[in-house]
């Protein structure tokens, strides 16, 4: 843990390492421009920072990140976007989901991108756009998503003729970039990829032939960002991989090498401290349910967390924590505000010690993607898990 970290109030907390996240951008700048790349070939970098940057805090996240040259960033919606602009965030901002009926106005107000999902959307954007053009200078930038095989949003390639008619009547926009999602960038025992990339490419010479330039091109996710350099494009769109956490490659047996391909740090800490110990005789059970039960005589720690903070309940007699630098199993149910962990093999633990969550204690490391193995999930899904009411300290 941190020294500098002190607070008062109900002891959970989360630490943000800032240098270890412009280290991770600046690394994968330099990943996907390779010594030798000219200056205008430089591949732009969109940080995606939705979802409250991952869990980590959107606004002191884009401020390191804008200190750090982040090209462009990515959010879910107006609302993030706003808050972003409202905390002084310069840098173009693109809403990657697109924008939804009334959200025109704030988008415009604000100076977001849009991304455009349907052709229909074009008209409502055209309409926000010719009634604010005495405010603004020249159309409204926007990104088209072409859905290259993850069937979920963007326009089909086959409707890029309908497309190409809307935008012609839409003087007051102007399409600025073009982009797609990979759906399975990390898994290398199937074609997928490879077959989104080619429909991605249909979709863009299909542009071209319709006269439309695609802007700035843009399709690779953390996992391509690491393992597939023919999908970087113009800009790639890095997001765990920001904060310091690879893919689940398949098969198992690339992650060593792609790990070493693009070396990151994780940025999160994740923190309790231990508020109760008591010991238990043989028999004597613990926790909602009484999912656990002692086998031998116990010594049982109760921390300050629970699934409320982002100690997810999936963890509930499977997970660990590391207390005084050795493992501990989290033993019965995660609730809502308290876990319970063995430290029965801990005999220097005592209440007011630090229970690691994510991060290092002494020699020890328990990293979110160790953590999402066992809860058999992804770890974003641990990041964004973790809960208002866990206050962040950023760190240099």
């Amino acid at each position: 843990m941190t020294k500098t970290v002190k607070f008062d109030g109900r002891p959970v907390w989360a630490e943000v390492s800032l240098g270890a996240l412009t280290h991770n951008l600046r690394a994968i700048r330099r990943h996907v421009n390779p010594e030798g790349t000219r200056t205008a070939e430089r591949r732009k970098i969109l940080a995606v920072i939705k979802s409250n940057a991952y869990g980590h805090g959107i606004v002191p996240v884009a401020r390191a990140l804008s200190r750090a040259r982040a090209d462009w960033f990515g959010v879910t919606c107006s609302t993030e976007g706003a808050e972003l602009r409202e905390s002084g965030i310069r840098e173009p901002v693109l809403i990657l989901t697109g924008f939804w009926a009334g959200e025109e106005q704030r988008i415009l107000e604000n100076n977001l991108t849009p991304a455009i999902m349907r052709a229909e959307q074009l008209k409502l954007l055209e309409q926000a756009a010719a009634r604010s053009r005495k405010k603004r200078r020249g159309p409204v930038g926007f990104h088209l998503k072409i859905d290259s095989g993850m069937n979920r949003l963007g326009i089909a390639p086959s409707e890029i003729p309908a497309f190409a008619r809307a935008l012609e009547d839409c003087p007051h926009l102007r399409l600025e970039g073009t982009f797609t999602h990979l759906a399975s960038s990390e898994v290398f025992t199937t074609e997928q990829s490879i077959e989104q990339e080619k429909t991605f490419e249909a979709a863009l010479a299909c542009m071209r032939s319709r006269g439309l330039d695609p802007g700035i091109v843009h399709m690779a996710n953390s996992a391509a960002i690491v393992s597939r350099p023919s999908t970087w494009y113009q800009m790639v769109r890095p997001g765990a991989i920001l904060y310091g956490y690879h893919q689940f490659f398949e098969p198992s047996e690339l992650n060593p090498e792609m790990e070493a391909k693009l070396p990151v740090r994780p940025v999160l800490s994740f923190r309790a401290r231990i508020i109760s110990i008591r010991d238990l005789p043989v028999g004597a059970r613990v926790g909602y349910n009484a999912r656990w039960t002692a086998q031998e005589p116990s010594r049982v720690a109760v921390l300050s967390a629970g699934y409320a903070d982002g100690l997810v309940r999936v963890l509930s007699n499977k997970g660990r924590v590391i207390v005084r630098g050795e493992l501990a199993p989290i033993i019965g149910t995660v609730s809502m505000d308290l876990t319970a962990a063995d430290v029965t093999g801990i005999a220097s633990a005592r209440v007011g010690d630090i229970a690691t969550i994510y991060g290092t204690d002494g020699a020890t490391t328990q990293s979110v993607p160790d953590v999402a193995k066992i809860a058999n999930t992804a770890s974003a899904d641990l990041l964004c898990a973790l809960g208002k009411r866990v206050p962040r300290f950023y760190l240099a």
